[in-house]
């Protein structure tokens, strides 16, 4: 999803994401777990255009943002003039400090497309973790999911913000390339004056997975598996994985 994140059309994906998601739901969600575990101190990784950031910063969290994308985070860096963000690669970063807990966001770990990548993305956050470090994430669970999408489905979503309506027209279907891939196309448009605009297609590959993988992948890096939270998002079945660093 590369063009959706940067020459402009990031501002598009930050209006259109403030409609599909309830970031202040999402902080909750959050801030309760880290609570639960007495942590501060919070990573966000896919910190995307900084909507969720903002719910941190103004709660007094010591918050750090990590994206892929530089014009996301000069976006995050805009609308958050307080907060810390770093523009990093999620299987391979390095943070000044280390940090109490670290947040995989928004099914940021479909973009985990091999297991080079799962294992060096578990790998720095054990490194950027204190003793006891918590990580939490949500993954696209593939036992559900592909048996909706076998074949090929059509999904439409429809999103206004600030009297400018979207849609996006998204066909899902598997794949046999690797892993449990599956192929993620897209067709954004804007409503204008009666009139409807193709603003820009993309073509994604991305990866869903099992709770057996992740635990298996979470022992073999040095964390105990705490708890899968059986959680509801947008568009896709989904669990939260719970685990500590050892």
């Amino acid at each position: 999803m590369q063009s959706l994140y940067a020459n402009g059309f990031e501002i598009i994906y930050d209006e259109m994401y403030q409609t599909f998601i309830d970031y202040e739901d999402e902080f909750v969600f959050y801030s309760a777990l880290l609570n639960q575990y007495q942590k501060k101190q919070v990573l966000e990784i896919g910190c995307g255009s900084g909507n969720l950031a903002r719910f941190f910063i103004d709660n007094n969290y010591t918050y750090c943002g990590l994206d892929y994308s530089a014009d996301m985070i000069n976006l995050c860096r805009d609308k958050n003039s307080k907060g810390n963000f770093i523009l990093g690669d999620m299987t391979q970063f390095s943070l000044k400090n280390k940090t109490e807990s670290i947040l995989i966001t928004g099914r940021t770990s479909s973009y985990l497309l091999s297991n080079k990548d799962i294992f060096g993305c578990l790998k720095s956050i054990h490194q950027n973790l204190k003793p006891g470090g918590l990580l939490c994430f949500d993954f696209i669970d593939a036992n559900r999911f592909f048996k909706e999408i076998k074949g090929g489905k059509e999904v439409k979503h429809t999103a206004v913000f600030d009297q400018k309506k979207y849609e996006r027209i998204s066909f899902f279907n598997t794949n046999t390339s690797e892993n449990l891939m599956f192929n993620w196309d897209s067709k954004y448009y804007e409503h204008t004056q009666g009139k409807i605009k193709l603003i820009v297609e993309d073509r994604s590959e991305v990866r869903a997975f099992t709770k057996n993988e992740w635990e298996l992948y979470l022992h073999l890096n040095n964390f105990e598996m705490v708890e899968f939270i059986d959680r509801k998002s947008y568009a896709f079945d989904t669990y939260m994985v719970v685990a500590k660093k050892i």
